[in-house]
């Protein structure tokens, strides 16, 4: 095949053949630049807040690769008589006209469940004694109560904003409808005022996770925040999750939201091979591993460390001061006992590429998936591969159950094989090259069989993010944001560690007679990890 590169072919000299490939080629730069364009015009209309085109639809390979169940041996729905484990059954004897001589035979049963919705309002009369020494007691209040709405509004509240997706303005007229006299500057401040115990537990599971997970999933979408486009980033495995909302998206936000509110910075052997392997002038490696000062308490401190050892007048690629301070940070992480051995899987997003490393490979599978086609025998090509990589894909998920010396060296060699193949496809022969250099991230499944092969769980948690910010936009303050992300964690964790939120805002509010709840990042540390 004729490249297009260089100066442009004599078409009247050379055969159909090369005119074809360079047709084919020809075909494939324009439909590239094509999804180019059709991304930067998203992101324009992003940006100016505009709605989108539809996302594509996935590809379908985790539910392909699931064995189908035998025919005739599937979950049937049974009827029948149910069980209210939540409340106490009230009896009602119902009694109907009858004529004479009739025989009584029983009662036949018939169970509803039924919600009481009324306006409560309660004055406590505090009793107020006046001492001999002058003193005045006053009788303290109930369990529970702070603030001149009670403990069950405020769940009620909290349940409708952050689990039912309500809108503030939408809560407030179904409030009023209640009987609740309140004002939407009153609801704000039920969702935001004073949450304090809830953002440092929401915190408290992310160091909890990052202590103990062999693996987390990571996944990032946009975020309005002060009417600024951002970036919630998702982080959790099947024990917690936690969401954080920032400006950036690059690689040192990520290590900042990986620090779980430390505020440190420490020069350590991990922080010194982080910025080895970010290939950082050994000249500059030199002066912060030989300094005398190897932790610095915020970032001031850090800063002021690097402007006296004239890091920060480098004028030289990669970026001294950010390879330094990500480096840094990457130090802290590991100082504070975070990420010892665990794994982080994400979609091959550059800035989630930290420590260890492993690719969802959904997301590997989309790239053949998009791939525009323009001949029957790229097509076939197209989708004889996507076969062979639905194959090994399975193959990986029987290794995770079953993993054996003898598997593994069987399928690196066929990894190889799937990703050295020429098709005469050019476009998938250049992406089938890429995929095969990620082949340490790809398969490190078979060196850590308990990790999972996708990002389906970060996908699945952020979905609340993305309602969130469709229903309710962007917040206003930091408050409002830190609450929103804390409580989007906490709904997520409770799920996972088979707790209602419900339940959970009835314990840390004191709601009477509410069952009690552990504090989650114990739950979290105590709870056995699953793929």
């Amino acid at each position: 095949m004729v490249s297009m590169t260089g100066s442009p072919p004599d078409v009247d000299r050379i055969g159909t053949d090369e005119l074809r490939g360079l047709l084919i080629e020809a075909l494939g730069k324009v439909a590239g630049l094509t999804a180019e364009n059709a991304a930067l015009r998203e992101e324009i209309a992003r940006l100016k807040g505009l709605k989108g085109r539809p996302s594509i639809k996935p590809s379908g390979m985790e539910q392909a690769s699931e064995p189908k169940p035998p025919a005739g041996r599937g979950k049937r729905r049974r009827r029948g008589s149910k069980r209210i484990a939540r409340v106490v059954v009230e009896d009602r004897v119902l009694s109907t006209a009858v004529p004479a001589g009739s025989r009584f035979k029983g009662y036949e049963n018939f169970l509803i469940q039924d919600v009481v919705l009324r306006p409560v309002a309660i004055r406590f009369r505090r009793e107020r004694w006046l001492t001999p020494d002058g003193r005045t007691v006053v009788a303290p209040l109930p369990a529970g109560i702070d603030g001149h709405f009670g403990p069950e509004l405020r769940r009620f509240v909290l349940v409708q904003y952050h689990q039912g997706q309500v809108t503030v303005s939408r809560l407030v007229t179904l409030l009023a409808a209640i009987g609740i006299e309140v004002s939407k500057r009153q609801v704000v401040r039920l969702l935001i005022g004073r949450q304090d115990r809830f953002v440092n537990e929401a915190r408290d599971v992310l160091r909890a996770g990052l202590e103990t997970a062999p693996w987390i999933t990571v996944d990032d979408t946009g975020a309005r925040h002060k009417a600024v486009n951002g970036y919630c980033t998702q982080i959790g495995n099947d024990r917690f999750a936690w969401f954080g909302t920032t400006a950036s998206k690059s690689r040192l936000n990520f290590l900042e939201l990986l620090h779980a509110g430390h505020g440190d910075y420490v020069i350590n052997p991990e922080a010194l091979a982080y910025m080895r392997g970010r290939s950082l002038a050994g000249s500059v490696i030199r002066l912060l591993a030989e300094h005398n000062n190897k932790q610095f308490a915020d970032r001031a401190a850090w800063q002021a460390h690097l402007q006296l050892l004239g890091i920060t007048t480098l004028a030289v690629l990669p970026d001294p001061v950010l390879i330094a301070t990500e480096g840094a940070l990457w130090g802290s992480i590991k100082a504070h006992g975070l990420l010892v051995q665990t794994v982080i899987v994400s979609d091959d997003a550059g800035q989630f590429n930290v420590g260890r490393h492993g690719l969802c490979w959904v997301h590997a599978e989309r790239l053949v998936h998009k791939l525009d086609a323009f001949t029957d025998a790229d097509y076939a090509a197209q989708q004889r591969i996507r076969g062979l990589i639905w194959w090994f894909y399975d193959d990986l998920k029987a290794y995770r159950r079953d993993p054996t010396p003898h598997r593994k060296a069987a399928l690196r060699a066929r990894f190889d094989r799937l990703f050295r193949r020429q098709t005469g496809f050019a476009i998938l022969d250049r992406l089938l090259t890429r995929l095969h250099a990620n082949k340490p991230e790809l398969l490190m499944v078979l060196d850590h069989p308990e990790i999972p092969i996708h990002t389906n769980g970060s996908e699945n948690d952020i979905r609340c993010q993305v309602t969130k910010r469709k229903i309710s936009g962007g917040t206003r303050s930091d408050t409002g944001r830190d609450c929103r992300d804390a409580f989007l964690g906490l709904a997520k964790t409770c799920a996972k560690l088979g707790i209602t939120f419900w339940d959970y805002l009835g314990a840390r509010l004191d709601v009477p007679d509410n069952p009690a709840v552990t504090y989650l990042p114990d739950l979290v540390i105590g709870s056995p990890a699953q793929a």
